[in-house]
Parts: C-alpha cells; structure tokens; sequence
C-alpha cells in the first residue's frame, strides 16, 4: 500500500524514467489558496541539473494539476498533481546487475522480473518530487494556521554548518538560507562542504550529511502517546524519504552523556503568560505530544550509492559474481537537494497531525 496518512492523506506514484511521477493528496479543506509561485520555488529547490554539485540531468519539475483545485483554490476533493519525465536515459541500466546499496535485488526480490529497474523505478529519488509538491501544499495550509518549517545543511561529513539554537530560531534565517542554493547558514562553512563534494566527485565517489529541520508555531497539544507521538509520525515520514537512514530530536544521542538534571527542560511562564520552557533539549516534545516550543530534528543522508568505481555485485541471470561500474547521471551528493524535500515531509507529517485534533 502506498498511502500515508489518517486526515492527509498522500499517495504517490511513477517511476524515474516512466512517462511521469506525481501525487494524489486527500484531506485538504477546500478554499484554501495555492500560492504557485511559492510551489514552483520549492519545486526548483530539489531539481536536478542546476550545478556542478548535482546530476547533470536536466528536469523542468514543472506540477501540472489535474484535479482538485478550480480559480485558485482548492476544491475539498481530492488534489492530483502530475510532472513529466523528459530527460531520461535508460541505456545506462542492467537488469541483471544488482548496484549496490540500490533496491534493485530487493525490488526484484518483491516485485518480480517485471518490477521497472530503469534509474532505480519507483525506488528513485526522482519520486521525492512528487512528495515536495503535496509538501508545498501542505506548507500553504500551515501558514494559515501560524506554522513555519525551515531547515539547513548541518554537516557534510566533517564539516559542519552553525548550530541551531532550540530554543530561540530565528524565521528569517530560514527565509534567508531557503533562499540560497545550498542552504546553510554560514557560506563560509557552505565552501568547505562543497569542496568535500566536488572532490567526492572528481574521485568518482559519493558522501553524505545531515539535515537540521525546524519546525515553529505548533500548538500545544498536538500529537499522541506512543504509536501517535510527534516522533512517531515525523519518524515515518523521513524513513519516507529513500537516503534517510537516521532521526534523532533535539538533543538526540546526546542524551547518554546527560544526567536527568542537565536533560530536563524546566518550565517558566512568560509576560504574556504563555507556558515555555528555558531549554530545549527535548524538541518541543513531551509524551509525544507538542508542548509550543520549536520541534526540532536532524537526520543523516546517506551517500549517493550509484557511484563509477568499481564494486562488487551478482548478476541475477547468470547467478554468478561480478564487478558492475555504474554509468549513468548521478548526484555525487544529494543533502542540499534533500533539505527541501526534509520539510515537505515535516510539513506533511505536522498537517496531519493539526487536522486530526
């Protein structure tokens, strides 16, 4: 099954090099304004093909609407939103050579000989698109409600970008970074990272990072114990995303060095008599329930598996072992494409959650 979601529903569908990708959303309360230019910025923030840091295939990204939305706004039914794929080359694929750190073995393995292996099928990231349209969707609903989600490059293997502070962030700092085809907060550190990039490149190789991800104005109250907590649905949402391979909030694995004293957010109320908390270690979060202070997460992107250098492999047909050199236009990194595609899915998650009450 390939839906998400109890009041939001989103339901994505297409393949990297079928004749297009898109998304069905369901759930959204009708009149509400799209603003298009805002969707086509986020849209062109995770494209391909813009710089040396990126696949060199070129794709406009542009969302056609099918249904769902009449003179402006939103209808209440479902919102259908379809891209074409216009820059494929599926010349540089293998049936039978499963790539490493690909789905190709696993989705042979479920779906069978006739499963579609051209640029990773269904499995690409080139299907994150789609996601980064319902997440544009999602953001304009939330803005209504006072909700603002932003993000930046955290590091690049060991470079890293400046820090956020839990507890004070700043919306114009993410105004400024969304800005910014790679989005950190410092370019200084920003230079270091993509000479990391570039150097992974020019070695045929790949690397990774991390995403720090806020989100701002969340009601109190939102969000379930256990198998409905914040955590949960966010959690689901970013293992959503294929390179994501870890989450931790606010100060995450950091925890294990804390005593009780040192983790605990202690409690104050403002002069507006807002409840607030001095620290912000725990995210936002108690009980998996939102408690008005920003929800904060970072998670780690892996590398781009389809690297040029030699790896071993199998070759299905023949069953025997073998070495594959994968061709092909790849991202020698994916993190500052994947920044956008991290708060779409934070937006989509958040939504949910608001609507459920």
């Amino acid at each position: 099954m390939n839906i998400w979601g109890n009041k939001f529903k989103v339901s994505i569908f297409g393949e990297s090099h079928g004749n297009g990708i898109g998304v069905v959303i369901d759930g959204i309360p009708g009149g509400i304004e799209l603003d298009m230019e805002f969707i086509e910025r986020e849209m062109q923030r995770r494209a391909p093909g813009k710089n040396n840091l990126s696949t060199p295939r070129s794709e406009a990204d542009k969302v056609e609407i099918l249904s769902g939305f009449f003179d402006g706004k939103t209808t209440g039914t479902p919102l259908c939103g379809i891209i074409r794929n216009t820059n494929t080359r599926s010349k540089d694929y293998n049936k039978s050579l499963m790539r490493p750190g690909h789905a190709d073995f696993t989705g042979f393995m479920r779906y069978g000989k006739c499963h579609d292996y051209r640029g990773g099928g269904h499995f690409s990231g080139r299907i994150t698109a789609p996601l980064v349209f319902a997440g544009a969707v999602a953001k304009n609903v939330l803005r209504e409600k006072g909700v603002y989600i932003g993000s930046h490059i955290k590091s690049i293997c060991d470079a890293e970008d400046v820090g956020l502070d839990l507890v004070n962030i700043d919306k114009e700092l993410f105004d400024a970074v969304s800005a910014k085809e790679f989005p950190v907060i410092n370019d200084d550190c920003g230079k270091k990272m993509k000479d990391i990039i570039l150097k992974a490149r020019n070695e045929q190789n790949s690397v990774g990072g991390v995403i720090e991800c806020a989100v701002l104005g969340v009601p109190v109250g939102i969000g379930s114990p256990f198998f409905g907590s914040v955590e949960s649905k966010i959690s689901s949402m970013m293992f959503s995303v294929p390179a994501v391979k870890g989450i931790e909030f606010g100060k995450g694995f950091e925890f294990t060095k804390m005593t009780g004293k040192e983790a605990n957010d202690e409690f104050y109320a403002d002069e507006n008599g807002n409840v607030k908390t001095y620290t912000n270690n725990n995210a936002g979060i108690n009980g998996g329930i939102s408690n008005g202070m920003p929800i904060v997460f970072s998670v780690a992107v892996k590398p781009t598996p389809s690297i040029a250098q030699k790896q071993r492999t199998i070759d299905l047909e023949s069953m025997k072992n073998t070495e594959i050199e994968i061709h092909g236009r790849h991202d020698p990194c994916i993190v500052h494409r994947a920044a956008v595609v991290v708060e779409s899915g934070a937006a989509i998650a958040v939504l949910d959650m608001i609507l459920e009450g």
